[in-house]
């Protein structure tokens, strides 16, 4: 524990004081001591800073943010796991998409003060790109994977498990049915209405971080539309909004 502490002090006597004060912000968020500051500088970089300075392709979020995904679908598997006992494997998927979903991951971002410490680059300041719902999920899971690599798995399990707990009420997540294609077509089919369609209108980004626009009609009638990184997701999207819209026509 010592030999941690006094790793910790010496890497952090390098840093400029934007970077201290990044870490100690991390620090605070995990409850625990980062020994090594780099890898969770880089989870807190954009893409656009790269150009401003001399640093390579792989020193943004994006190599951290792969990792950092399957690590948080191990422990949040392995958190379903243990407290819902007599569940299926079904009933555990779906939950588990819920709780990893990007606005969901975002929303943890918020709360947990990140857009605050994200760096960008002088051209991208003031887009709100830090607020992001995209931008903020990729950098949740690239501090879980910068964790990840720091502490090992059960500090980082730790730190997931008290954002869970604080943030939100698993067993009321567990009863919410946002499967909203299946509302909208229970929906439609009880009224003796024609079968949703969704239909593709927009796509836009590079190949590795595609969006999709997607529309849903019913008959003649465009109900809404949405966007998201998948065309699953997208479509869920838009089916939430024409099933809102028809809840208050």
């Amino acid at each position: 524990m010592l030999l941690n502490w006094i790793r910790a002090y010496w890497n952090k006597r390098g840093l400029d004081p934007t970077s201290r004060t990044r870490i100690k912000h991390l620090e605070t968020c995990f409850n625990a001591k980062i020994l090594r500051p780099e890898n969770y500088l880089k989870a807190l970089r954009h893409r656009s800073k790269l150009i401003d300075s001399d640093f390579s392709d792989s020193d943004s979020y994006e190599r951290l943010e792969f990792l950092g995904d399957s690590v948080l679908d191990l422990i949040i598997t392995e958190i379903l796991f243990e407290r819902f006992t007599s569940k299926d494997e079904g009933f555990m998927t779906q939950l588990r998409s819920k709780l990893v979903k990007g606005d969901a991951l975002a929303g943890y971002s918020r709360q947990l003060g990140l857009p605050a410490i994200i760096e960008l680059g002088e051209r991208a300041k003031g887009q709100g790109i830090e607020f992001n719902n995209s931008i903020l999920s990729d950098i949740f899971e690239a501090i879980i994977g910068a964790l990840y690599k720091d502490r090992g798995y059960w500090i980082t399990r730790k730190f997931v498990e008290g954002v869970l707990n604080n943030h939100l009420d698993i067993d009321k997540i567990a009863q919410l049915d946002d499967n909203y294609k299946s509302i909208l077509m229970e929906y439609a089919q009880a009224r003796r209405m024609k079968i949703p369609v969704y239909r593709v209108v927009a796509e836009s980004g590079p190949a590795h971080d595609r969006v999709f626009v997607v529309e849903v009609w019913i008959g003649d009638l465009r109900l809404g539309e949405g966007s998201g990184k998948s065309k699953k997701i997208a479509e869920q999207k838009a089916a939430k909004n024409g099933y809102e819209k028809l809840l208050h026509e």
